[in-house]
């Protein structure tokens, strides 16, 4: 699905150990455990390929706590195919303590200044930190106007990421304040999750080097963290935990209002706020997360492979014939293994006849329309496709300009007999305030035929024909908790039925909806919406 892009992905890593050198650590030891970042965030590049970035932290510098980042994919930011280059960049940014950070905007420009960790530098030591950011403030407005409340205050950046920043100045100073001249983190914590709204996993690194990793405490994007032999390490997805030897056993996903601190190289987990209830974002495991990562304890492949259960099931149910000529095809990468398991379940072949150019999974970084990416992404093989009622399987359509696209690629390159849809998600109708890019009302494909939110045969039939399909189903509401077998309850899916977790979630809605429904013409973003217009 080339038409949805999530925030970022964050990772940090810690030697806690001064005596034999851990298993993970590199072969010089310990005191380079910094140079893991770069390999953990190769593992979660999924979740951003804009910029990357690392801050590391060395007690034996003048720079305490340093940072390198930068416009590109990881293997670009820290030129990991030019070997002189990249040891380089890892002896001067060595040390036992380390945070790192992949990023795709969903708020604020693409350039140096956004790409993360943001560092503040201080005199102070406890002052003087770094952190990365995964997720999205859905009270960013009203931060923003808090903080700009006088002539003296300026913000250089449109990005809820240097809110963050700043509100961690404020709460850290009134800490150490309060307490005497001393740093206490979780304080900090307990400070900050009475201030914010919405989605904010955070890694933090200071100049005494102190760490946090913590989830906010609903739990909207997914946080792991392990330690095994001396060695921590955090990341938004297990996958990159496993990768890195860390054993089963060891790999766990952070409770929500849970942290992981690390003062004076002691390491203690911590609750620093209540969790009334969890909202996990089901989009994680349908689509975002790696098919390799377990999150929250369930498998993303699993829950994939259900949904293409459920999908086979409701073919069966529609009793529909599907004869000899019909293939499955997924829509690569994401949807394979629900369109496998559909097409196992139905008895009929699974044929990879799209082909997926692997080099240019950057291209929405460029200036080009959806459909002229989606054209230069996928190959159709006609070899394969002549001829046949293919089921195209999908994870979700959110614009459908990418669906268009491929199925017009499909009737003209493949030569394909029929095109029949199967969304492996139910229609996406609301925006999305936690991290994902879609956050406009007008922009989604299923709005402008859901009008009362209640799906039906015959809207499925104008969708088809809108996308220029011979048919399009969807799957229920009821699925996906079935699928990723949490309780809905447990889970956020706001943009599906548009009862959102968190009360500026709400209002954001209602801000969208008065957007979409002006004589402008135009709909922005709704955080990019001027504060002028805030009702």
């Amino acid at each position: 699905m080339a038409e949805l892009h999530h925030e970022c992905g964050i990772a940090a890593v810690y030697y806690l150990g001064d005596g034999a050198p851990s298993d993970f650590a590199p072969p010089q030891g310990g005191q380079e455990a910094s140079r893991l970042i770069p390999r953990l965030l190769l593992d979660i590049q999924n979740r951003g390929q804009l910029s990357a970035g690392m801050t590391t932290f060395d007690p034996n510098r003048r720079q305490l706590i340093d940072t390198h980042k930068e416009v590109g994919s990881v293997n670009e930011v820290f030129h990991m195919a030019h070997h002189d280059e990249y040891e380089s960049l890892m002896q001067e940014y060595s040390g036992p303590a380390a945070i790192g950070h992949v990023r795709y905007a969903t708020c604020g420009k693409d350039d140096r200044s956004y790409a993360q960790p943001f560092e503040r530098h201080h005199i102070e030591k406890p002052k003087w930190f770094s952190f990365g950011f995964n997720g999205q403030l859905a009270n960013y407005l009203d931060l923003r106007a808090e903080i700009l409340d006088g002539d003296y205050f300026h913000l250089a950046r449109e990005t809820d990421t240097e809110i963050l920043m700043h509100i961690l100045s404020q709460e850290i100073r009134a800490e150490i304040e309060d307490n005497n001249g001393q740093s206490n983190l979780i304080c900090v914590l307990e400070r900050l999750a009475k201030r914010l709204d919405g989605a904010w996993n955070i890694v933090f690194l200071n100049a005494l080097g102190d760490m946090f990793v913590a989830r906010d405490p609903l739990g909207i994007k997914p946080l792991c963290y392990a330690v095994e032999d001396n060695m921590f390490a955090a990341a938004s997805e297990s996958v990159a935990l496993a990768n890195m030897g860390f054993s089963d056993e060891c790999i766990k996903s952070l409770e929500p209002g849970c942290a992981v601190i690390i003062e004076k190289g002691e390491l203690r987990v911590e609750k620093f706020a209540e969790s009334p209830r969890k909202a996990h974002c089901f989009f994680e495991w349908i689509y975002f997360a790696n098919v390799a990562s377990t999150l929250d304890d369930r498998s993303v492949y699993l829950t994939r492979k259900r949904l293409g259960e459920e999908l086979a099931e409701q073919e069966r149910q529609r009793g529909i014939p599907l004869g000899d000529d019909a293939i499955v095809v997924p829509v690569p990468d994401t949807a394979k293994a629900a369109a496998d398991s559909m097409a196992y379940e139905l008895g009929i072949p699974s044929i990879e006849g799209l082909i997926r150019n692997r080099y240019i999974g950057r291209t929405f970084i460029e200036g080009r329309g959806r459909a002229e990416k989606a054209k230069a992404k996928y190959t159709p093989l006609r070899e394969v496709l002549e001829g046949k009622r293919v089921l195209i399987v999908e994870d979700t359509i959110v614009r459908s300009t990418t669906m268009k696209a491929l199925i017009s690629q499909l009737r003209e390159r493949g030569h394909v007999a029929e095109v029949h849809v199967r969304v492996a998600c139910p229609p996406i109708i609301a925006p999305c305030f936690y991290g994902i890019d879609m956050s406009t009302v007008n922009e989604l494909f299923a709005t402008k035929f859901l009008t009362n939110g209640e799906l039906t045969s015959e809207i499925e039939d104008r969708m088809a024909r809108t996308l220029g399909a011979d048919s399009l189903r969807y799957l229920p509401k009821s699925a996906i908790a079935r699928c990723v077998d949490l309780p809905g309850t447990s889970l956020c899916q706001a943009c599906i039925d548009t009862h959102y977790p968190t009360d500026c979630g709400q209002k954001l809605y209602q801000l969208a909806l008065t957007s979409a429904a002006s004589d402008t013409g135009e709909e922005n973003r709704t955080y990019d919406v001027p504060l002028t217009t805030r009702t």
